[in-house]
């Protein structure tokens, strides 16, 4: 014998709390997009020498809901990550997607987990070495067993205008400048040789005037500044020598590339943006 006491059904004297996510929807209006968004995880990262950083992602979850289900339900969000104690990489953030849809009991779903990622650099001269950080996004993507993932990096560099060298009598303006790269994984990068994130930071920071470096002496200094002047770059040969790359590298499949100079002589930016899919 079963009542119904305060919305909850009691059997035999047990009390069994109502699933209200899961009772039906009579709108017939089915949601693109339901989740969380915004919640904080602590991660942990291998790199490409096999290294494991900790560091602490933001991440956005979502799955399809059908018209028939009033809501989903966000507690599995969490229990999907708190259940996720290995190093998390390409591969394995892969395998987060087919684990989300089978626990909300949906065919497409997205993922997008930020966070910040340091790699070691030597200084060119004196080999002193320092962090730098990079601010990368991983996004995948699935829908009736078809999963795409993308890798975003955002690279800080040096840009010195090419113009401003060529009319002036001594000096030229630099700037700091932001190249990012969006990349969708191919078939060849999901399953036999993985696009580290790493990679892309050295396809950003090669097209770039100079790179940037989190400690730099004297002798380093000199050579960055001169390696810069004798490396002027527009924001559009920015974007072209990282577009270049990205055609030859058959582990991409589709790519976005942006530059951004935040300009020393001009209250603006200049922006330039190269799109394509090279199925």
């Amino acid at each position: 014998m079963s009542v119904l006491q305060n919305g909850n059904t009691v059997q035999n004297g047990a009390t069994t709390l109502v699933d209200v996510q899961s009772s039906r929807d009579n709108r017939h209006i089915a949601i693109d997009k339901v989740g969380i968004k915004g919640i904080r995880h602590p991660i942990k990262i291998s790199d490409k020498t096999g290294e494991v950083q900790s560091t602490v992602a933001e991440l956005t979850m979502a799955v399809f809901l059908p018209q028939q289900f009033k809501g989903t339900h966000m507690s599995r969000f969490v229990e999907i990550l708190e259940a996720r104690h290995k190093n998390l990489d390409v591969p394995t953030f892969k395998e987060l997607l087919p684990e989300m849809l089978s626990r909300l009991e949906s065919k497409a779903g997205e993922i997008q987990m930020r966070f910040t990622y340091f790699v070691t650099k030597k200084a060119p001269v004196s080999g002193v070495e320092s962090y730098m950080d990079y601010d990368v996004t991983f996004v995948g993507k699935s829908e009736n067993g078809e999963t795409d993932l993308q890798i975003k990096v955002v690279v800080p560099v040096t840009s010195l205008c090419p113009c401003s060298k060529e009319i002036s009598a001594y000096g030229a303006h630099n700037q700091r400048s932001h190249i990012t790269i969006t990349a969708r994984l191919s078939k060849i990068a999901k399953d036999e040789n993985t696009l580290w994130i790493e990679d892309l930071i050295h396809i950003a920071e090669k097209s770039a005037s100079s790179e940037l470096y989190g400690l730099l002496k004297r002798p380093d200094e000199k050579f960055v500044t001169e390696h810069a002047y004798n490396n002027p770059k527009f924001v559009e040969d920015i974007v072209r020598d990282v577009a270049h790359k990205l055609n030859e590298d058959t582990r991409v499949a589709h790519y976005i590339v942006e530059a951004e100079n935040f300009e020393s002589i001009h209250n603006h930016s200049a922006y330039a943006l190269i799109e394509k899919n090279k199925i």
